[in-house]
Parts: C-alpha cells; sequence; structure tokens
C-alpha cells in the first residue's frame, strides 16, 4: 500500500504528542482507513491493549468498519497477521492478546458492557453524530496502562492513551468546532486546561484522487453548496443560531444501509408553486416527497422527488410516487390555487386519497414541533437527501434563513403531520390528519425513486 503526501503527514500527527487527535475534512479522504490503522499498529506493538471504535449506531460500526474499513486495513497493511472476530460480543483478537472493540452508543446494554472496561485508544467514528456528553462518558474510560515491545533499540515504554476522532465537518456550533478550533469548552465556554493535548488536521478528497473512483469528484462538484463545503471542501458550516434541524441531528439517525423496517403508512406530500408547464425557470420547484411511518414508530424521509414544473408533469411524479410505493395517500397544501392541486391529483389519478391541508400557521411556527422528532430519532433520513436537508438546515427560531423558498422541507413538514397525526391535531385543528390504521406490512421502494 502506498499512502499519499498527506496521509504520511496525518500519520506523524496520530503518532505525535498530543492525546486528543481529530482528523476532519471531505468524503473520502482516507480519514477513517488512516486512524484503523493506526489502531492496529498500537494494538500489534503493545501485547494485551485494548482498544475502542464507536460510533452512534451499532449497525453503522458494524456495516462500515468491522465488515469494510477493518478487515480492508489488514488485509493491506499487514497481511501476516491473523485475527479472529468474536461475532457475538463484536470485538477483534490479535495473535498477541490484544484486543479492538466495536460498540453503538445505541446499545445502552452494549455500551455499558464496553464502559465497564479500560481501552488504551478510544475511536469515536463520524465524531459529528455522536453527543457531547457521550464523549465526555467513553473518554472516563481511557485508563488502561500497557507496555509497547521494545522495537530495534527502543526500549519498552507505556503506550500513550490516545483518543481519536473524525468527521465530515458539521456547523461551528458544533462541539468538535469549540474543541478543536476554538480550544474550548463546549458547554462551559472556559479555555481548554491543556489546549496543546487537542491537534487537527484538514484531509480533503483532492487529496486522496488516486484512491478514488473515477468520476467521484465530479459527483461531489455537482451537490449544492452547502454540501460541497462540507463533503468537497471539508470545511466547518457556517453557525444558525436556534437552529431547529442541525445537520448532526439529522446525521446522526440516517439510514444508509438500507434496512428499513415494514411500514404502517406511507404518504406522498406535495408543496405546490405557481409554476407553468412552459417557462418555468422563475418559479419555485414543487416540492415531492415521500415519506413512511414504521412499525418501530418511526418515521422515514425519501425519496425527495420534488421537481420545477407545471401540474401535468408534477402530478405525474406524485400520482406515480404513490402506485410505486402503495401509498395510503397524498398529502398536498391547498393555500394556492384553493382546490387546483386536488383537481391535479385526481386528474392524473382518479382512485387517490387525497388529503387537504392547510397553512394557517407561518413556516417556521409549522416546523417547530417537529424538530424535537429529529433529535430524538423519531425521523429519520433515508440515505443524503442534501437539498432538502440544506432547506431544513436553514430553519430556526429567528424564521427562515434560506436563499429560497423551502418547498423540499414543506412537504416533509406536510408528511410528517399526516404520519403524526396528535401532534398535527394539536397544533392546529383546521387541518385533517390520516386517520391511523391497523399495521401493514409493506416494504418501501426507496431505493427505485
Amino acid at each position: 500500500m502506498k499512502l499519499t503526501e498527506k496521509q504520511k503527514e496525518a500519520n506523524k500527527l496520530l503518532a505525535s504528542a498530543a492525546v486528543h487527535i481529530m482528523l476532519f475534512g471531505g468524503s473520502r479522504s482516507g480519514k477513517t482507513f488512516l486512524i484503523v490503522r493506526a489502531i492496529c499498529v498500537r494494538a500489534i506493538k503493545a501485547a494485551g491493549s485494548r482498544h475502542a471504535i464507536v460510533r452512534f449506531r451499532f449497525n453503522a460500526v458494524k456495516n462500515s468498519i468491522v465488515f469494510d474499513t477493518f478487515p480492508k486495513v489488514m488485509s493491506l497493511c499487514f497481511p501476516d497477521i491473523e485475527y479472529s472476530i468474536n461475532k457475538s460480543d463484536w470485538f477483534v483478537t490479535l495473535p498477541n492478546g490484544s484486543e479492538i472493540w466495536f460498540a453503538g452508543l445505541d446499545d445502552k446494554e452494549r455500551t455499558e458492557k464496553i464502559l465497564g472496561m479500560e481501552f488504551v485508544t478510544i475511536y469515536p467514528n463520524e465524531c459529528s453524530q455522536i453527543p457531547y456528553k457521550s464523549i465526555e462518558t467513553a473518554i472516563t474510560r481511557l485508563a488502561q496502562k500497557v507496555q509497547q515491545q521494545q522495537i530495534g533499540k527502543i526500549p519498552e515504554c507505556m503506550l500513550m492513551p490516545k483518543v481519536y476522532y473524525d468527521c465530515n465537518p458539521p456547523t461551528k456550533a458544533h462541539w468538535s468546532y469549540k474543541i478543536f478550533k476554538k480550544k474550548i469548552h463546549p458547554e462551559t465556554k472556559d479555555h481548554l486546561l491543556r489546549p496543546e493535548e487537542y491537534a487537527s488536521m484538514q484531509m480533503n478528497p483532492v487529496d486522496n484522487v488516486d484512491n478514488l473512483a473515477d468520476g467521484y469528484l465530479d459527483t461531489l462538484k455537482g451537490m449544492s453548496a452547502k454540501a460541497r463545503k462540507r463533503f468537497l471542501d471539508g470545511e466547518f458550516g457556517d453557525d444558525n443560531p436556534n437552529q431547529l434541524f442541525p445537520d448532526e441531528h439529522m446525521d446522526r439517525w440516517r439510514v444508509t444501509d438500507g434496512s428499513l423496517p415494514d411500514m404502517v403508512r406511507i404518504v406522498v406530500a406535495v408543496d405546490p408553486s405557481g409554476a407553468g408547464d412552459e417557462d418555468n425557470a422563475d418559479n419555485d420547484a414543487i416540492g415531492i416527497c415521500v415519506a413512511g411511518l414504521g412499525t418501530d414508530g418511526n418515521a422515514y424521509i425519501g425519496p425527495d422527488l420534488t421537481v420545477k414544473a407545471g401540474p401535468a408533469t408534477w402530478g405525474k411524479v406524485a400520482t406515480d410516487a404513490y402506485e410505486r410505493h402503495s401509498a395510503d395517500a397524498i398529502v398536498g397544501e391547498t393555500n394556492f390555487g384553493g382546490a387546483m392541486v386536488q383537481h391535479v391529483i385526481k386528474t392524473c389519478r382518479q382512485k387517490t386519497n387525497f388529503i387537504k391541508v392547510t397553512a394557517s400557521r407561518g413556516k417556521v411556527q409549522r416546523a417547530e414541533p417537529f424538530s424535537a422528532l429529529y433529535e430524538q430519532g423519531k425521523v429519520r433520513h433515508v440515505g443524503y437527501l442534501t437539498e432538502l436537508e440544506d432547506e431544513l438546515a436553514a430553519f430556526s427560531t429567528f424564521g427562515y434563513t434560506g436563499a429560497s423558498s423551502p418547498n423540499r422541507a414543506d412537504a416533509a413538514i406536510w408528511a410528517l403531520a399526516a404520519l403524526f397525526p396528535g401532534i398535527v391535531n394539536h397544533k392546529d385543528k383546521k387541518n385533517k390528519a390520516l386517520s391511523p390504521k391497523r399495521p401493514i406490512k409493506k416494504q418501501l421502494g426507496w431505493m427505485g425513486a
């Protein structure tokens, strides 16, 4: 394996005297690979040492680290070292007795078991998704004393405890920015007692171009400005005071492995504009999204089918999605054009269950009740819904701060109002909620949007 110059620089940082080290930057820049490699080196050098790799959700660490990055690191960097994986307690044992444990902080029982042990290395992977209180709790277990073996003329010495972090940088309001960039405690705002122990380095996909698939950088360049800043340029986003839908809440519960529960209800939500079938350039898009309520009680949003088109087109997009996903209803906002929305839907597909909703309150007031549901994981995005997430991120208690109308976000809010009728009935009695049904098992065809 040949490391790039940027990766060699990062390796030196990971082996430096700093205790807390964060690699941040764009997607596919090699951050996770390098940190897992550094942990393996430490485990090999120090017999009987114990190391932990944690993410907010266990399925994420299992799929991304245990079944992907870790075996790649061992195959490319340490092909002669055999290891075994305990798939009951989920840890790797090396020939020298060292262990690498994998955990998700969403599993309380398993987390308590992990935190009952001591480690010499702790790695919060994708730390933008992890609450700071969980970080503080995990760090209390950085207490194992272990010697590393003599290498050449270097005598035995104690292996230095370390905490490695990585992330695609969220906003500057996140604890990772406050600690590693501002060098302050994220809650007390006091200056760090030992700022020299905290080091960070930016790594971007352009630094790893030799190891990327053809066209990957072009894919990132084609994303929205906010997404490019995060996933291509690897920069922390601007802080939006009193943000209703912070990036970390959407990231924390995101479904990226296609693992979804059966659905109790499915809706297609439409937020119309005045666009005609011709000359749409200056008109707002028509927000269209699909959402389902799972048997686990959580809402799953995706795909985003928003279009900039007239009624003949967006009506077909909405009704096609209704059929494709076996939806229970199309939910439509009817302030603009009155009965026009229902007429369009019924024209495109006569036998369609259509539910009218009316915007009797402002956008922020409609969105605010769902902010807590995002934080609690009651609303989860399926994959990356970049443009929708950009609009949601622009909502704050001070108002909507986005550059254009939040049609996608409005559609998502209408969908959630239909899936959580208790909220819509309590907050806005003028709107008719989707009647609860007995659970009917059906799968969403999300990936075939």
